[in-house]
């Protein structure tokens, strides 16, 4: 056997050894506790035989509590390039087999080495977690090599998706990565995020609390909004963030992919003249008209559990990819409060930094009243929307279906916010509040001294109602550009979006706006 012979039979001995990670007994344990271990995920997720490993040798180099023993190939996280739908990504998976997952320096220097040429060749980055935090053996260098990630996450934010897939535990320092990136995706039951532990709470707080009920996806995903999408399967999560790639660009400089329409651009949809009910208070479901008007039903949702009173998401018209945001009447009305401003805003913000048109679907009545929501500073939150859609510069499409009132018209992409085409239907409504409230604040003195002061709050309700409750008085000051059939509504969005392609609009030069946070 020729000395090359030798060198080549010891580099494949050597690869087939880091692909086994922590080794086989590992692995067992991993696929026991139903998860999957980083290579297969990657293998999910990238197109078959796409991906470039980077860095499959490196080592630790920490001596201390013995460590020099401990050494694996790889060192705990898999990372490398790839394609999804033929289009580059680069990603890294954390191997939970190699030492819990814990991260290193050198795992670190890996995991920046691919942000910094996902930033170079303006491909998205997608990081699936699995670790149990910071290696604690290698106390300030591992704490350091956090630091180095989140520094690129920042630098990356708005130039490159980021994706974030949560495939087991996420704590402590962890948890900061995925909150910086754009989409983090948690798995049901098998992963967690959280700052302090279950253990640290009792010793702190005297709380006693499950890791589930601490920081489990379902908290996440309902209460505290940190998580936009969960699954009850790694190949369903898996799946998910394929299907997330597929409606957004590579970079801050490219527009989303187009795909081929085979809905008619003219479809029209009879019963969207007849569900809004005559009955003001009455809800119908938001889900039905964006469902009517998109291409092939199809829409994306985004944060589906979280502050359901308003929906956000991805659709396409005519091939084009959108995002979505409508306030959803058959949740508290579909009001606006502290939660559902900040899903918006959020969403909002994300398609201005990528070039994905705005449609926005308006039936609001206003903001959640009362001290929980005061406290919890609506007014600021409130603003985070009203800042988003104001600093936007992508088109932007409003359509109002019925209720527009007060601050809350306002904050959903008005035409003084820049919108670019606003169209009413008939049945929308228009006016700084609803007639009870407004006719109680300008007749309160006359209803005093009227016979009958409920029919005469009655009759000066049907006249504010006359005067409001349609949409020609906005129309009537080009506020609103046209007031359109509902039937006609797919037709005159996607009109819109092709008369706004060639849109260009920039803000004031600046380091950058001071967001209300």
């Amino acid at each position: 056997m020729s000395i090359q012979t030798e060198k080549i039979k010891e580099l494949v001995e050597l690869r087939a050894k880091a692909r086994l990670g922590g080794g086989e007994k590992a692995i067992e344990k991993q696929h026991a506790k139903g998860k999957y271990t980083a290579r297969e995920r990657i293998d999910m997720l990238l197109d078959e035989g796409s991906f470039e490993e980077m860095d499959m040798f490196k080592l630790h180099r920490c001596t201390n509590f013995g460590m020099e023993k401990k050494q694996y190939l790889g060192d705990g996280v898999v990372a490398g390039s790839g394609t999804i739908d033929g289009r580059l990504v680069y990603v890294f998976a954390q191997d939970f087999t190699v030492n819990g997952g814990s991260l290193s320096e050198t795992m670190a220097e890996k995991i920046c080495k691919v942000m910094d040429q996902a930033m170079k060749m303006g491909a998205p980055c997608i990081g699936l977690n699995d670790s149990g935090g910071a290696r604690i053996q290698e106390g300030i260098n591992a704490l350091g090599g956090f630091a180095e990630i989140f520094q690129r996450n920042i630098m990356a934010s708005g130039v490159i998706p980021q994706i974030s897939g949560i495939f087991g535990p996420c704590a402590g320092g962890a948890v900061y990565s995925p909150a910086l990136t754009d989409f983090t995706l948690m798995m049901e039951g098998t992963s967690y995020m959280f700052l302090t532990g279950p253990k640290v709470v009792k010793t702190v707080t005297g709380e006693d609390v499950s890791q589930e009920y601490l920081g489990g996806a379902s908290v996440h995903a309902t209460k505290s909004g940190v998580t936009h999408f969960t699954a009850a399967t790694e190949e369903e999560g898996i799946a998910t963030i394929r299907t997330l790639l597929g409606f957004i660009p590579q970079n801050n400089m490219e527009e989303a992919p187009r795909v081929e329409c085979t809905d008619p651009i003219n479809r029209m949809e009879d019963f969207l003249n007849e569900i809004i009910p005559d009955n003001p208070n009455k809800a119908y479901d938001m889900y039905e008209v964006i469902g009517a008007i998109v291409d092939n039903g199809e829409f994306f949702e985004v944060q589906k559990d979280f502050a359901r009173n308003i929906i956000v998401g991805f659709a396409r018209f005519n091939g084009q990819s959108v995002g979505i945001v409508a306030n959803q009447p058959n949740c508290y009305a579909g009001v606006l409060d502290c939660n559902a401003s900040r899903k918006g805003a959020r969403f909002v913000r994300f398609c201005d930094c990528f070039n994905i048109p705005l449609v926005t679907l308006v039936d609001v009545p206003g903001f959640l009243p009362g001290t929980g929501q005061e406290y919890n500073a609506v007014i600021l939150h409130g603003a985070k929307l009203l800042y988003a859609y104001g600093e936007a510069t992508v088109p932007k499409v409003t359509v109002t279906l019925r209720k527009s009132y007060g601050g809350s018209h306002i904050v959903m992409s008005c035409k003084q916010l820049r919108g670019d085409l606003n169209y009413a239907w008939p049945s929308a409504e228009i006016a700084v509040m609803g007639a009870e409230g407004a006719v109680a604040v300008l007749y309160a003195k006359e209803a005093k001294a009227a016979e009958d002061p409920q029919a005469f709050l009655k009759e000066k309700e049907d006249e504010y109602n006359k005067l409001f409750t349609n949409p020609y008085q906005a129309a009537k000051y080009g506020y609103i550009d046209d007031v359109i059939e509902p039937r006609n509504t797919r037709f005159r969005v996607i009109r819109a979006l092709a008369q706004l392609k060639t849109k260009s609009q920039s803000n004031p030069p600046k380091k950058h706006g001071n967001i209300p946070l």
